[in-house]
């Protein structure tokens, strides 16, 4: 009985408790690494870390067009990735020959980092924004096409055939059966696709890029300024859980129907 008035006393905790609480161990260990004589140089003082925001917004000027400019990238290679990922995962579905063409190849090139085929997107489109929005690209279409592949083809097959027995064609077994019943695997396809978007970063901006969060982090590596280097990391964090905030929210009103475990 003890037990079960313990774990009542903690599903009664707000969340909101939880992450506070989480957060303040996370200051506390980064406190504690700052004071390491090893660790202290990877890891400096929040306060110094924050404090930088001034050296690169104000001093430099660079701060928030780097995110811009990283944003700008992020969403139009995620765009178009998210435009041909889609359709290709459907079309591999429904069509064997249309799978055995294009699988292989998808299998191929997802295996390979993005920062190996860099040099190759420069050479034939040249330096600037167009290969980071291709780099980026490439990565979310493959993670897009794969996550949304495998829930069409899980799609459970008594529905597909009530729908044929009822006369349902392609175009309607698509928009009433198909597509409904995948909803969860893009929207997953779509998280997925964001966090590869903004781990693409580094690799997508070291094609000369002049401005950018993966160009920054680089650049002040090299200079060892670990302070502004780990700002703006946090801040690629904190893009990527404010994307996941937003994705979640629309996922809620999305997929109501769908049962979910509470945890």
């Amino acid at each position: 009985m003890n037990k079960n008035k313990k774990g009542d006393f903690v599903s009664r905790i707000p969340a909101w408790t939880w992450t506070v609480l989480s957060l303040l161990v996370a200051i506390l260990v980064w406190g504690l690494l700052s004071k390491g004589e090893v660790t202290g140089r990877a890891f400096p003082p929040l306060l110094e870390v924050f404090g930088s925001y001034t050296k690169m917004a104000v001093d430099r000027g660079v701060f928030w067009s780097d995110i811009a400019s990283s944003l700008i990238s992020s969403i139009a290679g995620f765009a178009l990735g998210f435009l041909f990922g889609v359709p290709v995962a459907f079309l591999m579905a429904w069509y064997r020959p249309v799978r055995n063409i294009i699988e292989p190849w998808i299998q191929f090139i997802r295996n390979i980092p993005p920062l190996a085929y860099v040099p190759l997107v420069v050479i034939a489109v040249g330096v600037g924004r167009t290969p980071q929005i291709i780099v980026i690209c490439i990565a979310t279409f493959l993670t897009i096409s794969i996550t949304v592949f495998q829930g069409v083809i899980n799609v459970d097959e008594t529905l597909i055939k009530a729908a044929r027995v009822l006369g349902a064609n392609d175009s309607v077994l698509f928009t009433k059966v198909i597509f409904p019943a995948t909803t969860p695997f893009i929207i997953t396809s779509v998280r997925l696709g964001i966090s590869v978007a903004l781990t693409t970063l580094i690799a997508a901006e070291s094609t000369g890029a002049s401005a950018g969060l993966g160009m920054r982090i680089r650049a002040l590596s090299s200079t060892f300024e670990t302070q502004p280097m780990m700002l703006y990391i946090i801040v690629v964090g904190v893009i990527g859980m404010l994307a996941e905030k937003i994705l979640k929210f629309f996922e809620r009103r999305l997929t109501s129907w769908q049962e979910k475990r509470e945890i």
